[in-house]
């Protein structure tokens, strides 16, 4: 397991450096700085209104989908065949056809890399955007309080929600193991719990295997058959310290849920709640809110367009959601690792994994563009790592934390372009290399936090958010 880089140092603009200066001159300490920046943030400018983060646990091939190298040795380039896309000079896997036909609505970043080969290292690279390890960070009990915080506390410390609702949702489950230990860096960690993103832990259990349920599959090609009567069950939803509440019923009765407004509203009007029940309570007296939760009695033609199964359902629940006013929802698309092909790499990835992402995927695109919220959302696709250009004994594909390729949309990236290149089989960026801190700074930048902004851990230190440029090139 390869250990992180040493920590890049905080990037600061002339803008930041001058905003610094100024309050040093009126004596401010670092408390009052950043009660001032909490409170300057929601007024600067912001390309996008909201953030749809999809996490593809496990790391995604990118030799096999969108980063193939059809030249080199068969021992790398592998089974699959690449398209044309309807952008000419762009081709992606043949087994990606949806995708393909898209291609000219998303930018590719073929440069990304954490420089770690193993999941829990890179997961908390990229679900926190630092590539430095905080001191006394242990992967027993995970979570606890000696991970960086996730990107979606960070965002829930930095704004403020819309329409009463929380300004980040992490869904339909957390990113687990096959063993169901969790990842790191998917909690509050050293922000403290006050801060804890929303959890919306919904996915109906179904132990053991892999994929988009239920059409769940075992990586030795075994016999596998989900385990629960549906994709999703009763939600429970986990709030800042320690608490949680369960939505009553199974998600499909909208009936139930109906019976709870009027009890929940009587107890707010007579009894002061703190803000995150608050917020819990708004989510089932909105129709839009309850609604977005109900994707599993949605239309069936609107149904068949995403996929009846966890990946497809997920992808309209973050995108019903994001159209309620949510400011990012993290989508961890993928039951145990799913993308974690270290064996039958390509009957997994054709049979079991590119169909319900393809499709998923494809009608998330579509309908942002057709309801105009692609206009003011960005959408991220992207693993913690990519895989081996070597394929192994077993026919699988092993960690590669030096380069993968990420999806981004929407939001004024333009589309149809590619970011950044790698040698001849896909092992290391020549040009253009990215982080997992570019593209926290590109979801920072995207939703308007000034580039002063700061957190204080539990002790009280302070840490910037930005840590590295956005990737600008989106947009050019």
């Amino acid at each position: 397991m390869n250990r992180p880089q040493t920590p890049a140092h905080p990037v600061f603009s002339r803008r930041s450096a001058l905003q610094a200066g100024g309050i040093g001159v009126l004596g401010l300490g670092i408390s009052e700085l950043t009660e001032i920046q909490t409170a300057v943030a929601s007024d600067v400018a912001s390309r996008a209104k909201s953030v749809i983060f999809v996490f593809l646990t496990g790391g995604i091939s990118h030799q096999d989908s969108f980063d193939m190298k059809p030249e080199a040795s068969e021992t790398v380039r592998g089974e699959f065949n690449p398209i044309n896309s309807v952008v000419p000079g762009i081709s992606i896997c043949e087994h990606l056809p949806l995708l393909a036909q898209r291609t000219d609505k998303f930018a590719q970043v073929r440069s990304i890399g954490t420089e770690s080969n193993g999941h829990e290292f890179a997961c908390h690279m990229m679900l926190t955007g630092r590539l430095d390890m905080p001191a006394g960070f242990t992967l027993k009990d995970i979570p606890n309080a000696n991970e960086w915080p996730s990107i979606p506390s960070q965002l829930t410390y930095a704004l403020e929600g819309r329409n009463n609702l929380p300004p980040a949702i992490i869904l339909p489950e957390p990113s687990v193991n096959e063993a169901n230990r969790v990842r790191p860096g998917q909690y509050a960690g050293r922000l403290g719990s006050k801060y804890e993103a929303w959890h919306v832990d919904i996915a109906a259990k179904c132990p053991l295997g892999n994929g988009a349920c239920p059409d769940c599959f075992r990586f030795d090609g075994s016999e596998f058959q989900h385990a629960a009567d549906s994709i999703f069950a009763t939600p429970m939803l986990t709030l800042p310290e320690g608490g949680s509440l369960r939505l009553r019923g199974r998600v499909g009765l909208l009936g139930e849920i109906e019976r709870q407004r009027e009890d929940l509203q009587r107890i707010a009007q007579v009894r002061k709640l703190d803000r995150h029940r608050q917020q819990a309570i708004s989510v089932l007296a909105d129709p839009k809110t309850s609604r977005a939760f109900d994707v599993e009695n949605a239309d069936p033609k609107l149904i068949e367009r995403y996929g009846k199964n966890k990946f497809g359902l997920s992808a309209l629940m973050a995108f019903r959601l994001v159209d309620a006013g949510v400011k990012l929802v993290q989508v961890n698309l993928v039951k145990n690792s799913s993308w974690d092909t270290h064996q039958r790499n390509f009957p997994n990835l054709r049979d079991n994994l590119f169909p319900p992402a393809d499709q998923a995927l494809s009608a998330l695109i579509d309908d942002l563009n057709e309801s105009g919220l692609m206009d003011e959302t960005l959408l991220i696709i992207t693993g913690e790592f990519g895989r081996t250009p070597k394929i192994n004994k077993n026919g699988g594909r092993d960690h590669w934390g030096p380069v993968m390729t990420s999806l981004f949309a929407g939001a004024g990236v333009r589309g149809g372009h590619v970011i950044g290149k790698t040698d001849k089989i896909a092992a290391y960026p020549i040009a253009d290399k990215q982080t997992p801190e570019n593209v926290a700074a590109t979801i920072f930048d995207a939703l308007g936090i000034p580039r002063s902004m700061h957190w204080k851990d539990i002790d009280g230190r302070p840490h910037e958010m930005y840590r590295a440029e956005p990737i600008y090139d989106l947009y050019s």
